[in-house]
């Protein structure tokens, strides 16, 4: 008789347990939570094969306590992002400017996964032709360079649809620089961190920085001897500035990435 009571009682317990798991929805699809969050909980199969109160926060994993299905639910989703649209105008016609480019989310980072990176970047840029087709007048001063990413986003073509000149490659030697230049980490200047004194850099000359029928760039001491000092400036950062001596002219830029750059 006792032996029958138990076993009852057992169908019972079971039976209990069973619909106890029926009516909790257990598991963490749809529950998810970042970071530690103590209400971020369930009843199922932990992953220790134990049937319990379970976690679907980040923490569950340094506690231990996530439920089964956590590593598959709740896997870290990197953020995504459209590709970057085209660079916008320069502004105002023979006055120096920054264009800016975008990019936006399409899908949030979620559960530890992969941050959103920048998603705005800025290049100095310069129109040299006015609205009405004239170009500008010719400046003297130092030399105004940017990063080479600058010139996937360039015109190739003037505004009455005629090609540009191809242009040509600097090269020169670094003989000095202001401290600003390495200290920069802005997205849009942190080429400026790769300009070093001695090193040899390549800055290209190319349509529309090259507008003038001498077919130069300001500033690049095309006419100047190897021993003369020559002045640039870093476009984004005023104080990042410098002097370099000419080393030759070329028809490309051979120079590594991280010291390839454009005159503007």
């Amino acid at each position: 008789m006792a032996s029958s009571v138990a076993y009852v009682l057992l169908l019972v317990a079971a039976f209990v347990l069973g619909l106890y798991h029926v009516l909790v929805e257990g598991g963490c699809a749809g529950r998810c939570c970042r970071g530690s969050d103590i209400t971020c909980v369930t009843a199922d199969w932990g992953m220790d094969r134990v049937y319990r109160t379970c976690y679907c926060d980040e923490g569950c994993l340094r506690t231990k306590d996530c439920c089964y299905d956590y590593p598959t639910e709740c896997s870290g989703q990197s953020c995504v992002v459209t590709e970057w649209s085209s660079w916008s105008g320069c502004g105002q016609p023979c006055q120096r400017s920054v264009r800016i480019r975008r990019r936006y989310i399409e899908q949030e980072a979620r559960n530890s996964g992969e941050p959103c990176p920048s998603l705005g970047e800025q290049a100095g840029c310069m129109e040299y032709r006015s609205h009405q087709g004239e170009s500008c007048a010719q400046n003297t001063g130092p030399g105004f360079i940017t990063t080479m990413e600058f010139g996937k986003g360039r015109r190739k073509h003037d505004i009455y649809g005629t090609p540009l000149d191809p242009g040509f490659c600097m090269e020169y030697k670094m003989e000095s620089l202001t401290p600003h230049c390495t200290v920069e980490n802005r997205p849009h200047t942190r080429w400026m961190q790769y300009l070093r004194e001695g090193y040899i850099v390549c800055v290209a000359c190319q349509a529309p920085a090259m507008r003038n029928h001498s077919g130069s760039c300001q500033g690049d001491g095309q006419e100047s001897n190897s021993e003369e000092l020559l002045h640039w400036q870093a476009v984004g950062n005023s104080r990042c500035r410098g002097t370099w001596k000419k080393v030759q002219r070329t028809a490309y830029c051979s120079c590594p990435h991280v010291h390839s750059f454009l005159f503007i």
